[in-house]
């Protein structure tokens, strides 16, 4: 299975930050997020890495290079503009292949089990979601999970993580070089009962503003022997 990071966002919320330094190499616990996500990655097995990257892409590119200092095949799919998650995936289509990949957000931090998501079996399914408990700034969630099956109804909900194994042909749909939200494809697919899901109640952090990233360096700082 081949792993792909969205990379390629604008980090708005993270500005004045991101105007200088894309989201990706901010810096969490003494290294860029994107590292974290490279190291877990080829800890549990996975060798092929596509990243989508737009704004400041080459400073993101030059820092990573191929790979091989991670153990590696990282492949850039370059954007002239943000094309949103789905048209991100779309647009990269061709560098990820027929099969089912896992799906990172650049501006999370997670300890589940990546190993066992890159063994995951979709079946007939199109997509396979980690969900985690509602944070303070998501309170009311994003999917309802009953019996591993990820749908619309209204509790109980939990946030998606950021972290998925998806089918290509979920995004069959979308050109390349669309932009396209990723989000109104899931509860499609959801209504359809095509999205199984996982709730993971460990640690787990969205850095996507300048607070809840200072809040990861702090914890990461905290236990310098932590993993990625």
């Amino acid at each position: 299975m081949k792993a792909m990071i969205l990379a390629a966002g604008r980090g708005l919320r993270l500005r004045p930050l991101s105007d200088a330094v894309p989201k990706p190499l901010a810096e969490a616990g003494g290294k860029p997020l994107l590292a974290w996500h490279l190291e877990r990655l080829a800890r549990a097995g996975f060798r092929s890495v596509v990243i989508n990257v737009s704004h400041l892409a080459e400073a993101i590119a030059e820092r990573f290079g191929d790979g091989a200092g991670y153990g590696l095949a990282i492949a850039w799919s370059r954007e002239a503009e943000p094309l949103e998650t789905a048209g991100g995936i779309a647009q990269a289509r061709g560098l990820l292949g027929p099969g089912p990949f896992l799906l990172l957000n650049a501006d999370v931090h997670c300890d589940c089990d990546l190993a066992a998501l890159r063994r995951h079996e979709l079946g007939e399914r199109l997509a396979h979601l980690v969900l985690v408990p509602n944070p303070p700034h998501r309170p009311s969630g994003d999917f309802s999970l009953e019996a591993g099956r990820v749908g619309e109804a209204s509790a109980p909900r939990y946030t998606y993580a950021g972290i998925a194994v998806l089918a290509p042909a979920l995004v069959a749909g979308v050109r390349a070089g669309e932009k396209a939200g990723l989000a109104p494809l899931l509860r499609a697919a959801a209504v359809r009962g095509a999205v199984s899901g996982e709730l993971y109640e460990g640690r787990w952090s969205d850095a996507g503003t300048p607070e809840r990233l200072a809040e990861l360096d702090r914890r990461l700082r905290a236990r310098p022997t932590e993993s990625a």
